[in-house]
């Protein structure tokens, strides 16, 4: 299939911050026939032993975040990303191309293939680093600060100073909202979320006709 013949695919980003329930949205979605691509699990498969990320990891944040298995220890890199914004910076500037890379790969292979017209990334930072741009559309998992912090530290046994500083290096969901084409609210439960869901999925199909008509989904979008 020549790049000029690829199909067309309605490409959309799906963001929130921490512990808001985008892995939630991303299974109903698959169940619902979409494409779904975590970055983060490609930012995990990076800093696992021999990923493309290691090297430079470690060299720029030292013996300290190297892990045992020869990848990079995950839970030390984040104690010192999130408490400092500088490093935060660093190490996206070292990851975040090869992520790009990857859902690049990812697009281009599903549009080489059979199969459903939406495709999700799901990524933490679409909003804060502009990525969200490249996007046909944009959905925006949100709950409110409480519902995050319950959930960190409740589920996640994760200390409530410690879940506060990782709620509030990411934009708030009302920022993120802000941006958006579609929001699901996750505060309340199963049902309630799936409900809004088969909306928004319902939406995106439409979606996807009505760009597919209008020929904007014949080229291919830079990933990064």
């Amino acid at each position: 299939m020549s790049s000029t013949s690829l199909r067309p695919l309605l490409t959309v980003g799906l963001t929130g911050g921490i512990a808001c329930g985008k892995s939630t949205v991303d299974a109903m979605v698959g169940e619902m026939g979409a494409h779904v691509i975590d970055a983060d699990a490609i930012v995990h498969g990076l800093l696992a032993p021999g990923g493309a990320a290691v090297a430079p990891v470690a060299a720029a944040f030292g013996s300290g975040v190297a892990g045992a298995d020869g990848g990079i220890d995950r839970k030390a890199l984040g104690a010192i990303v999130f408490a400092d914004a500088a490093a935060r910076a660093r190490l996206e500037t070292i990851v975040h191309p090869l992520v790009g890379e990857e859902i690049a790969a990812r697009i281009e292979s599903l549009r080489r293939a059979p199969g459903g017209p939406i495709a999700i990334v799901d990524a933490a930072l679409l909003v804060e680093t502009g990525i969200d741009r490249h996007f046909d559309r944009l959905i925006v998992v949100a709950c409110s600060e409480k519902t995050q912090l319950r959930r960190l530290v409740t589920d996640r046994g994760m200390a409530e100073n410690e879940a506060l500083r990782r709620i509030r290096a990411q934009a708030s969901s009302e920022e993120k909202a802000a941006r958006a084409h579609y929001r699901i609210d996750n505060d309340g439960g199963f049902e309630e979320t799936r409900a809004q869901v088969e909306v928004v999925y319902r939406s995106l199909l439409g979606d996807f006709e009505a760009e597919r008509s209008a020929g904007r989904l014949d080229r291919v979008r830079a990933w990064t």
